[in-house]
């Protein structure tokens, strides 16, 4: 069968709306996920004799689904690791520590008011750099201090050679596995829940070249 010129030129602009419509549903989906992911900045790990304190800020923004979610007293749990390599060049880098820490977001309808409760993961230490149970009076400024990690202990390398090259790999992310089953079962695939972050840097300090 052989079809004339204007055959094909009636199938491509039949095609050509579909393909458009293709193309924007395929940016509004990168664009919905870049407008999620938490960009880590000004990230500091620095070692004062055997202890290493790590300094962050994390930006990004809170999507609608999230925010709703929260005002229908759903709580948000974000959860900060940090892992210290030590530098081998014969072989793979050596995990020496590793630490976590949750901060629970939640708000009070009947005082309308944002609380942030931080608590210490596995290897954590729940006193250094920690505020407990701060009450903020906006989203904006609770959201603030979940935002930004000041002097947090993640480890005490009493053990660990002075003069070792030392790496930080610093991770932030929304803990979906601490949202109700039916948030869980909604949240998954969909890139609005999807906010994290990864960022590494070299430490500093005493003892460090």
């Amino acid at each position: 069968m052989v079809f004339s010129t204007p055959y094909w030129k009636s199938a491509l602009l039949k095609a050509w709306p579909r393909f458009l419509l293709l193309v924007c549903l395929v940016m509004a989906s990168a664009i919905a996920r870049a407008q999620t992911q938490a960009e880590v900045t000004l990230l500091r790990a620095e070692r004062s004799v055997n202890e290493v304190f790590v300094s962050a800020n994390v930006n990004f923004e809170l999507p609608a689904v999230v925010e709703e979610a929260l005002l229908k007293g759903v709580p948000m749990f974000f959860l900060l690791e940090a892992e210290l390599y030590q530098d081998r060049w014969y072989w793979y880098d050596k995990r020496i520590a590793s630490a976590q820490r949750q901060l629970r977001l939640a708000y009070q309808p009947l005082t309308r008011r944002w609380r942030v409760n931080p608590s210490a993961g596995a290897g954590g230490d729940n006193t250094q750099g920690l505020s407990i149970n701060q009450s903020f009076d906006t989203l904006a400024e609770a959201l603030s201090s979940v935002r930004q990690v000041s002097q947090w202990k993640v480890a005490d390398l009493s053990e660990t050679d002075l003069t070792a090259k030392i790496k930080l790999q610093f991770r932030f992310r929304l803990d979906l596995s601490q949202l109700p089953r039916p948030f869980q079962i909604g949240a998954i695939g969909q890139s609005e829940w999807d906010i994290q972050g990864l960022a590494r840097t070299a430490l500093r300090g005493e003892g460090t070249r």
